[in-house]
């Protein structure tokens, strides 16, 4: 500590800390000046442990082994086994929500964060544009000496920002992150991702056949953690692990897949009953905890045909792979930090879901595009499934289990993501290891936990205080309380004792032991439906005791209606203060134009130039449901040239203007499905020299997803023409992009492959919005 002036230093309490110099007498000379200490730059606390915080994607309670699931998660295990586990650890029931919730300490509409980024509208608690008085982890360690990173997933970048061309201000690095190696959207294609390092856009799976994701970024996580340790042994680092796992795409390298081959036959019925009985025996439920029964909405395994059973358990199979080597990826970062000597003092925070599993299946038997089934409105067919069934897990489909898988893996509680009024949306689990702090191991922590409950405990772990201001700004309160306090006494009082639950309003109020919720009216898996007016008061509230209904199981509304409204008046004193009102029940409903940012309003003309890629669907030009012109400029060389010359989105919806064998093509998919593909191609190669390639798409009009006509022309003359029966009606993509000159992901039709690269000279493409 130092004295300048009458300051203490560091005064951790107003980020950034300045640089401490101790200055003495200064004189004209250096002889008649006093010995001078160079400036000291702030350094964590004494003792300070490294930080590893994992969380999953789309992981109910009942999914892993240790918590008595069917699918092994050994690093998990090992972690607990040297640390705590807590069986009333809570999300808020959806993907951005609970990662903004995490990384802050604040609740997630304090944050801004309502929703995911894609569905933000203009309200306070809504916008998705984080406030800069609700400070990161990441900066408030970042200021106090650690070296921070963030690996994996993000979703917490407005989907309008998530361009090479910034702004980066609310990306990782400008969320007070000094690394950032992952992806920015809801999910990412395992095998061909839209990875960013930093803020420059790469794509790491070029030439590599056996690529994963989670693979990759577990090897830039050790080679980060070793380089910190190498250069600076005594500063401690902070690494934010997010894999994009078990969210859809359920991707695994073949492998793995086939460990679980015949495992999950029996059905999901079945397998929720089993779940419940092994929960009991490992103690993670009380004996005295209910299971609840399937809601009727629900498919039941028994009604598949055989093939359809086939299917479905392929599909579980799937999900159980993606997991299981997930968890194999990550044991592998905390082996490196074994390696170098760093485990012993590395509080390690595991968290198993950032929500319950996703019941997102409208079918009951899973489906094999995601964007194409929840947004553009695809329909598996169940031959298709069938002939496909090794298509699985791999490339060419971005599949997805029944929800019937997900409510058993979200055993033994009610229903799944997105209803975060029960504990099947909102309740996951959670392990904690620092052997240098938490003696024993292996205990189990039953207080009422809450993910905001995580930037308080790792500032405690860490001696170092929650800032008055960041950068000058004043920071708004933390919402959540540490769970330092539990690391020794299992029977220590719950800290966190109030707790609001809203996603899509469904909604729930925790208070001492009580829990008020209202009753789900839209399926988890229906996208567009029913909207209500005033949520709060049209919707059916129930209440349970949650002190000796561990599971939720007994709507006691009716017995006590005087706790029940006391509740509910809560909920509404809580939305008030957090910026939850108003209530909005819409979903799908909101990506229409009318209730989005409006970016680049009027304009019809767009003109790139090469090397121009991985610009996203909120800032690329709207080619759906209109008609417009590609005009490519182009220097062909003798001997013929080919590539791609502009490409929106890929195999699972996109289009693609380029030269194969040399002649114009014009590929595009309204969906992975067969009958979804269209080519049009001219028949002859360009000859050398400079040409004007153009391809004019003329739209029927009438509803979204109507066909159009499809003319390729060179210079002037025209050389192929074809009929697009239909095209994509909503949205391309959730993470290909539109590039130029190249394609990054993958390909939208299968007569080549990625990154395809023009091999003559493109000069430029313009690209013309035209009426109708």
């Amino acid at each position: 500590m130092g004295d300048n002036e009458g300051v203490t230093w560091p005064d951790r309490t107003r980020l950034p800390i300045p640089a401490y110099q101790r200055v003495g007498r200064i004189d004209s000379t250096i002889s008649g000046s006093d010995p001078i200490d160079w400036p000291r730059e702030v350094s964590a606390p004494d003792g300070a442990p490294n930080v590893l915080l994992v969380m999953t994607d789309d992981v109910g309670f009942g999914a892993s082994e240790l918590f008595g699931g069917p699918i092994p998660t050994p690093t998990y295990a090992r972690l607990a086994e040297r640390g705590l586990k807590y069986n009333r650890f809570h999300t808020t029931a959806l993907c951005s929500p609970s990662r903004a919730a995490l990384i802050t300490g604040r609740n997630h509409h304090v944050a801004a964060t309502g929703i995911i980024m894609e569905f933000s509208t203009p309200f306070p608690g809504y916008h998705s544009i984080v406030s800069k008085s609700v400070g990161t982890i990441g900066e408030i360690l970042t200021a106090n000496g650690y070296g921070t990173a963030w690996f994996g997933k993000n979703h917490n970048v407005p989907d309008w920002l998530t361009t090479p061309a910034g702004p980066f201000t609310l990306w990782p690095t400008g969320l007070g992150y000094e690394y950032f190696y992952g992806f920015l959207g809801a999910d990412a294609h395992q095998f061909r991702p839209a990875v960013f390092e930093g803020t420059t856009p790469v794509e790491p799976y070029l030439d590599k056949d056996d690529y994963h994701l989670d693979e990759d970024m577990a090897d830039h996580a050790i080679a980060w953690v070793r380089r910190q340790k190498a250069i600076d042994p005594a500063k401690p680092f902070f690494a934010y692990y997010t894999p994009g796992t078990a969210h859809a795409p359920h991707h695994a390298p073949r492998e793995w897949i086939e460990k679980f081959a015949g495992q999950f036959d029996h059905g999901w019925d079945e397998q929720r009953i089993r779940t419940y009985e092994r929960q009991k025996e490992l103690g993670v439920i009380p004996p005295d905890a209910v299971l609840n029964p399937t809601p009727e909405h629900y498919r039941r395994w028994d009604d598949l045909s055989d093939e359809m059973k086939r299917v479905c358990a392929r599909e579980m199979e799937c999900y159980a792979a993606a997991l299981a080597h997930c968890d194999h990826q990550i044991g592998r970062v905390v082996d490196a930090i074994e390696e170098l000597g760093e485990l012993d003092n590395t509080l390690i925070i595991y968290i198993q879901g950032d929500n319950g599993s996703s019941a997102e299946d409208p079918t009951g038997h899973g489906f094999t595009s995601e964007i194409g089934t929840l947004v553009n409105g695809v329909v598996d067919r169940e031959d298709f499934m069938v002939e496909n069934i090794e298509e699985f897990g791999g490339m060419w489909f971005q599949n997805h289990f029944s929800h019937g898988w997900a409510h058993a893996m979200n055993s033994p509680y009610q229903w799944d993501k997105k209803i975060a009024s029960h504990l099947g949306g909102s309740r996951t689990s959670a392990v904690v290891s620092w052997p240098a702090r938490i003696s024993g191991g292996g205990g189990l922590r039953s207080q009422f936990t809450h993910i905001t409950d995580i930037v308080p405990t790792i500032l405690e772990a860490a001696g170092i205080p929650m800032p008055d201001s960041i950068d000058g700004v004043e920071q708004q309160a933390l919402n959540g309380t540490s769970l330092v306090p539990f690391f020794d006494d299992p029977d220590a009082p719950e800290t966190h004792t109030t707790q609001y639950f809203e996603v899509i309003a469904n909604q729930g109020i925790y208070h001492e032991g009580w829990l008020a919720n209202t009753a789900p009216k839209r399926l988890p898996w229906v996208g567009m439906g029913e909207t209500h007016d005033d949520p709060f008061n049209e919707y059916e509230w129930e209440l349970y005791n949650l002190e000796d209904d561990f599971t939720q199981s007994r709507n006691v509304a009716a017995e006590h209606p005087e706790k029940l409204e006391e509740l509910r008046q809560l909920f509404l004193s809580e939305a008030a203060k957090n910026q939850v009102l108003p209530l909005d029940d819409r979903y799908i409903e909101r990506l229409r134009p009318e209730n989005r940012p409006v970016h680049n309003a009027g304009r019809t003309v767009y003109t790139y130039y090469p090397g121009i890629t991985r610009i996203t669907e909120g800032m690329a030009p709207n080619m759906k449901n209109t008609s417009y012109r590609v005009t490519a400029t182009v220097s062909v060389p003798e001997g013929g040239a080919v590539g791609i010359l502009m490409c929106q989105g890929g195999w699972f919806g996109g289009n693609a203007l380029y030269l194969l064998d040399g002649r114009p093509t014009f590929a595009y998919a309204r969906s992975h499905y067969p009958e979804h593909k269209f080519t049009v191609a001219a028949t002859e190669p360009l000859t050398a020299g400079h040409h004007e390639v153009v391809l004019d798409f003329a739209y029927d009009g009438g509803a979204p997803g109507s066909g159009g006509t499809a003319t390729l022309l060179v210079d002037g003359d025209e050389v192929a023409q074809g009929r697009i029966d239909s095209t994509i009606p909503v949205r391309v993509s959730a993470d290909e992009t539109f590039d130029i000159g190249e394609d990054t992901g993958t390909p939208v039709v299968r007569d080549y492959d990625v990154p395809f690269r023009f091999t003559g000279t493109l000069h430029k493409v313009v690209v013309e919005l035209l009426p109708g």
